[in-house]
């Protein structure tokens, strides 16, 4: 009885909790471009893009169960798609957001088919082979994609009532955007979509059994994932300003899922921590070793992975498991003698009457015996003589 009433005030506790952690994250987001130097500012918006990929890229391998080192190739399509429409066609920034989401998700729709019969290893191949072979055709396509050149495009300015900095106002259109992609992952996975996949991701056999499609949920994982990381490359079109194939070659797709793997697997608020890893640490890495950058970003993944297993994200869950769990008291109870420890007695009933206790000793009372008890015959002995 008392567990189900304590349910309700541990759970309206939690909401509070999560509630205010959102109050204070929001209040920080946006003061942040207020007290940073434009510099940092562009970084924050650099995490905030990466955020959105590395959502798309949650969906897909952590609650998905799936594997896919070709995301970099989805960024990549969301980036010269908004680069094309903007120099080719000259249409406005807002307007290029839309199709890349499309166009990327049929993209990922596309590419999920043939991956229907893959896993493991082998998908893993498959989608690096896809990242490994578009910079070699967009290479290819100069008159639409400008060859080994690039594109530049011009940056999203902000307007006039705003009062802003551009790179204030691109914060903050990214923050949006970041927000909105976010808020729509967390509703997915919270839908009958987001359970299909946790399903088929822990047990395939049991999850077909109860009704789930296999098939076109691993299919959505994809084009849901692509169409993130479409989103993404769309905002790092806005927030560059130029595209060239070698900006998004194989090793982007290996540093995202280095990313999602440090933040955290299969959780919602992985996708931050590690975009912030996929911003700040190469840059770490190159001020600790200017000749050997690769080296100490190598090492600096092994050393996370050491600290924080499951990610950053369950970095604080296993410090307060680690801080309330009490080693057990063996010391003291090894210490001890037979002869120690005593046994407290059992305190007589208040109504009960007390009963003679059987005395024995040198200090015992003597009693004298009653003859009755005496002289009587034990039950089955002999009739007694005279004689006796």
């Amino acid at each position: 009885m008392s567990t189900i009433i304590a349910t309700p005030g541990t759970d309206r506790a939690r909401r509070l909790r999560a509630a205010l952690t959102v109050l204070l994250a929001a209040a920080v987001a946006v003061g942040a471009p207020f007290y940073f130097a434009p510099f940092q500012v562009f970084q924050l918006t650099m995490v905030l893009l990466y955020a959105v990929a590395l959502a798309g890229l949650n969906l897909l391998v952590g609650f998905g169960g799936q594997i896919s080192l070709g995301h970099g190739a989805f960024f990549a399509a969301g980036a010269y798609t908004a680069a094309v429409m903007l120099d080719r066609y000259d249409t406005g920034h807002l307007a290029t957001l839309p199709v890349a989401a499309a166009g990327c998700f049929l993209l990922g729709l596309g590419f999920g088919v043939p991956a229907l019969r893959l896993r493991g290893l082998y998908l893993a191949l498959v989608t690096l082979s896809f990242a490994v072979f578009l910079p070699p055709l967009l290479k290819r396509l100069e008159p639409l994609t400008g060859g080994s050149m690039g594109l530049t495009v011009d940056k999203l300015q902000p307007p006039a009532w705003s009062g802003l900095a551009e790179d204030q106002w691109m914060y903050f259109v990214v923050l949006g955007v970041t927000a909105v992609a976010l808020l729509l992952a967390r509703n997915l996975l919270r839908s009958r979509v987001g359970r299909a996949l946790l399903a088929a991701r822990d047990n395939e056999s049991a999850a077909e059994v109860m009704g789930v499609r296999l098939s076109l949920h691993k299919t959505l994982a994809f084009a849901w994932s692509a169409m993130f990381a479409g989103v993404a490359g769309c905002l790092y079109t806005w927030v560059i300003g130029f595209v060239s194939p070698d900006s998004f070659n194989f090793v982007l797709s290996i540093t995202l899922l280095a990313g999602l793997v440090v933040g955290g697997l299969a959780s919602l608020y992985g996708p931050l921590l590690g975009a912030a890893f996929v911003m700040y640490v190469p840059s770490v890495s190159q001020d600790l070793s200017e000749a050997a950058p690769g080296v100490v970003f190598g090492l600096l993944i092994i050393v996370l992975m050491f600290v924080a297993p499951t990610g950053l994200a369950g970095l604080p869950g296993r410090v307060r498991a680690g801080v309330t769990r009490r080693p057990p008291r063996t010391t003291d109870a090894l210490d001890r003698t037979p002869e120690a420890v005593s046994v407290p007695e059992a305190e007589p009933a208040p109504d009960a009457e007390p009963k003679p206790q059987a005395a024995c000793g040198p200090s015992a009372p003597h009693t004298a015996p009653d003859p009755a008890v005496v002289d009587a015959e034990p039950v089955g002995a002999p009739p007694r003589t005279e004689k006796e």
